[in-house]
């Protein structure tokens, strides 16, 4: 048996078996709580390395999974990607690993402040289509250009927010406003605790306002997650969709997600000390 066929029938046992740990499985569960089924999953494996190690091999491959949800009288997709290595001995998996969601750690100092420029438009018209559009395309691949970071999810969605119109400014103090310009960038545009302070701060064009439920959220928006509610937020989505009960879908990146469900409960990085915030953009 090749090395695909052993690793189509390592993840197809797990599932049938309902292996604790397994993110397929615990996906599964995690639908099954909110009153929902999975009718279908189909995965997409791609080798990513292949490495030769004393009597093993070591086999780096990534794993898109696409997961047919039901819920009430509606039907979506749901994607997310997750990297995976196999150890290989004599032909059998010996050992499987999967690659832990990245957070963002808690860096001091990197929290944007507002800039005050008097020529400065205070109001954009948000696009929202168009931030949605960049989402669903860039959701598990990524745009030449700008630099992709280890830990991309606030990168990923300030291009949306960007793509939707958002105006940037405070060039070139990376402390101050919200900015790219291919050589350097500001905190809030790439990290996450960053991205959530300049949100409720800013005063001129790119705002958000912060809402108590998520349900108030339109797609085009974003949340921001503190995973161990210590005030450190450390990652963020932006809503692509809502499910037929109107709780929203979102993308991300990093664990690179399409049309996961908001509250992220069954992501490894999940505690239940989380606090989340949500805010509508461009109102």
């Amino acid at each position: 048996m090749g090395k695909n066929e052993q690793l189509v029938n390592f993840w197809l046992q797990e599932v049938e078996e309902q292996k604790e740990g397994n993110w397929l499985v615990e996906r599964i569960a995690a639908h099954e709580k909110e009153g929902a089924k999975v009718a279908q999953i189909k995965g997409e494996g791609t080798i990513l390395r292949e490495e030769h190690d004393s009597e093993e091999d070591i086999i780096t491959y990534s794993l898109c999974a696409t997961f047919l949800v039901h819920k009430q009288h509606g039907t979506y997709h749901e994607e997310e990607v997750h990297t995976h290595t196999a150890y290989m001995r004599n032909g059998q998996i010996v050992r499987h690993e999967q690659k832990e969601e990245a957070v963002q750690p808690h860096v001091h100092g990197l929290v944007g402040y507002e800039s005050n420029d008097e020529n400065f438009d205070r109001q954009f018209n948000y696009d929202r289509r168009a931030a949605v559009q960049y989402a669903e395309r860039w959701w598990n691949d990524y745009n030449p250009a700008y630099k992709k970071f280890e830990v991309d999810c606030t990168n990923y969605i300030s291009q949306c927010l960007h793509a939707g119109g958002a105006p940037m400014r405070g060039e070139p103090d990376r402390s101050s406003g919200w900015w790219y310009n291919g050589d350097s960038w500001s905190y809030s545009f790439t990290v996450a605790n960053a991205l959530r302070w300049y949100l409720s701060g800013s005063k001129q064009g790119l705002q958000g306002k912060e809402v108590a439920d998520a349900r108030l959220l339109r797609p085009g928006d974003v949340i921001c997650y503190d995973f161990e509610g210590d005030g450190n937020f450390n990652h963020n989505t932006i809503v692509v969709a809502r499910d037929p009960q109107g709780e929203p879908l979102v993308n991300a990146h990093t664990a690179n997600s399409r049309m996961r469900n908001w509250a992220y409960r069954d992501s490894p990085a999940y505690t239940e000390n989380v606090v989340y915030k949500f805010f509508q953009i461009g109102v």
